[in-house]
């Protein structure tokens, strides 16, 4: 938790049966929750109130995780539990009214299970941060921040949101902070919107109640959300993350192994990513076309664990390519499409040209322009502006109040800033991510200077023809050319219809070597039922002249 990425942990408030938790760790899984969450001993304010199934809870909450395939979590209210709940769970909760049990924060930091602290009724962020020192004085590294809501005059929510909370500990914090939308509201129409004011306040993930039938929930029933709810919840969280140059996290399914290669260093911690690309285990390697700091590693960072083992920076982009299909690196990144420009048509030829290469997954990435230059220089005194082509046109509207700046064409973005820094010349600046500023030790004099905010590239993800094709993928890649007669195109389009396998985009290119003939790149959904995609496909090669699946992944 934490990072670049947003971890999301949903359940019902309180383990209610063996079957409400396993049928609610279920659904929350499917939708991408990465814990699962479930009261077994419920402090309340009323003595009459549900007070939860105790151990029996416990077990239920485990073997519904195990079932689902999720890590848990539950509160603990007495330092008596430890013991018996360290079996149990394997995030403990410290609750709002616990937060400053200073005997008990003492005694679960001797436990060594990560812990999320809750933030009190009406405690101050430094309070806060003192009990988190609590557990972390024991000896505990893994505590994690909840703003959960404080109590304040106004009575139109449960609790009033602190989201100003998030940036005050960030800034003065390393420990990661996740949001309770669901407590700090207490209404469920309102838990969505906050949820993703949360995100965009910076909250490295949410902790929300999702209850199979809310309606009939012992506890907090009016607060949870219905199944269908976390669903378009974790659909807008991920559609936001690239806004903020982040990514949903994700629990892969069952695991398999990639495929082992040679790459000169020590291959016996190779991994591979979830079938939905979004973890690696420490060990493998990644190539991407660029200097460091390009986007490109910007969104492997993404796709990928942080910590993967080595990058390796290629000049263009067929070296990428060439790495994949020598072994000298695991998997390699590309761009394929920009929502500004179209097409990176290089690399839609290379996928024909190389057939033993497969796409195995993707990444969009927000591309968010910044202007750099030598530490201690100005903008008035420069002279230069080097970067990508793109990047100097889709910085325009910025570039055009200083016409005095000559603008220099480079032959990448992330490139630029490494050439500005070997020439140490204070005239020169670059236009590049503001990772690029931090490799090459520069300063960032302006950010996001690009025109259009709504800057996006997708980004593919390649490796050999023998990696698996993920358990659960939603996405697949297509590429055929048909014969030259009326309707062949109409044809084989029709059987995506008659699958009812919705297409995505559709793009030709022309055919190397054969004039005014032309290859078709398709993306399509996998559907739900994997016997109408192989069907199509057989039906589909039936009908072209040349049919390959370039891929089958999660987007």
């Amino acid at each position: 938790i934490g990072g670049l990425r947003i971890a999301v942990a949903a359940g019902p408030c309180a383990v209610e049966s063996r079957e409400q938790i396993t049928e609610a760790a279920l659904q929350v899984r499917k939708s991408g929750a990465v814990l699962l969450r479930g009261g077994a001993y419920k402090p309340r304010t009323s003595p009459y109130a549900f007070q939860g199934l105790g151990e029996e809870g416990l077990r239920y909450l485990k073997e519904a995780g195990e079932a689902a395939g999720l890590p848990v979590t539950s509160e603990i209210v007495a330092a008596e539990h430890i013991s018996m709940m360290k079996d149990y769970v394997d995030v403990f909760q410290i609750g709002a009214r616990n937060m400053q049990n200073f005997e008990l924060l003492k005694r679960v930091g001797d436990a060594g299970k990560p812990v999320i602290l809750k933030r009190g009724l009406a405690a101050t962020v430094e309070e806060w941060l003192m009990a988190a020192e609590y557990l972390l004085s024991r000896g505990l590294e893994q505590v994690i921040l909840c703003e959960r809501g404080i109590r304040t005059f106004e009575t139109s929510t449960r609790n009033t949101l602190d989201l100003s909370a998030i940036p005050v500990v960030k800034k003065v914090c390393h420990l990661p902070i996740i949001v309770d939308p669901s407590h700090a509201t207490g209404l469920r129409e309102k838990v969505l919107p906050m949820a993703l004011a949360a995100v965009a306040a910076g909250a490295d993930g949410l902790i929300v109640e999702v209850h199979p039938n809310p309606d009939k929930a012992l506890s907090d029933g009016p607060q949870s959300l219905y199944p269908d709810q976390f669903e378009k919840l974790m659909r807008d969280v991920e559609a936001l993350a690239p806004v903020l140059g982040k990514e949903v996290a994700r629990i892969p399914f069952p695991v398999y192994s990639v495929p082992r290669i040679s790459t000169g260093v020590d291959d016996t911690a190779g991994g591979a990513p979830s079938p939905g690309g979004r973890a690696a285990e420490a060990g493998i390697s990644v190539a991407f076309q660029g200097e460091r700091g390009a986007y490109s590693e910007m969104a492997l960072k993404l796709y990928f664990h942080e910590d993967i083992a080595r990058v390796e920076p290629c000049p263009a982009f067929q070296d990428v390519f060439e790495m994949v299909l020598k072994g000298a690196v695991t998997f390699g990144i590309l761009p394929l499409e920009n929502s500004l420009t179209g097409s990176i048509h290089e690399n839609y030829d290379l996928l024909l040209q190389y057939p033993d290469i497969k796409i195995v997954g993707e990444q969009k990435l927000r591309i968010e322009h910044n202007l750099i230059g030598l530490p201690g220089a100005s903008l008035d005194g420069i002279r230069k502006v080097f970067s990508h082509p793109q990047g100097l046109a889709q910085c325009s509207v910025f570039l055009d109040r200083y016409p005095a700046w000559e603008r220099v064409p480079f032959y990448d973005t992330a490139g630029s800033v490494a050439h500005i820094a070997r020439e140490k010349n204070p005239g020169f600046a670059a236009i590049a991510s503001a990772g690029a500023a931090r490799v090459h030790g520069l300063s960032v004099f302006k950010e996001g200077i690009e025109t259009n905010p709504r800057n996006y590239t997708r980004f593919t993800v390649i490796t050999l023809q023998e990696y698996p094709d993920p358990p659960e993928p939603d996405k697949a890649s297509l590429v055929f050319s048909v014969p030259d007669k009326a309707g062949s195109l109409f044809m084989i389009l029709r059987v995506l219809a008659d699958k009812s396998i919705n297409m995505k985009k559709l793009e030709s290119r022309p055919i190397l070597g054969k004039p005014w003939e032309y290859m078709f790149y398709v993306d399509v959904e996998y559907p739900a039922d994997s016997r109408s995609f192989t069907e199509a496909v057989e039906a589909m090669q039936s009908l072209s002249e040349d049919f390959r699946v370039l891929g089958v992944y999660r987007s």
